[in-house]
């Protein structure tokens, strides 16, 4: 189950990244995809990789914020 998880959670993460050029929105669901997969893998036990994932939902939400205030 929780690899199943793990394979959804990237998936849709790498799908938002994609679509990351369609609008802010995508970002901030880019953003949600790597919180996603952050939580994969600290349930895991790969926390080196919860870690970094964690890093990367921080970074996205800061570019959402600034192509938010771009976009408006």
């Amino acid at each position: 189950m929780l690899t199943a998880l793990g394979v959804a959670a990237l998936t849709f993460m790498m799908m938002m990244y994609a679509a990351e050029g369609r609008g802010p929105r995508f970002t901030l669901l880019f953003a949600v995809g790597c919180a996603l997969s952050s939580a994969y893998g600290f349930a895991a036990g790969a926390w080196p990789f919860g870690a970094v994932e964690a890093i990367w939902t921080f970074v996205a939400l800061r570019r959402y914020v600034v192509r938010r205030r771009v976009a408006t």
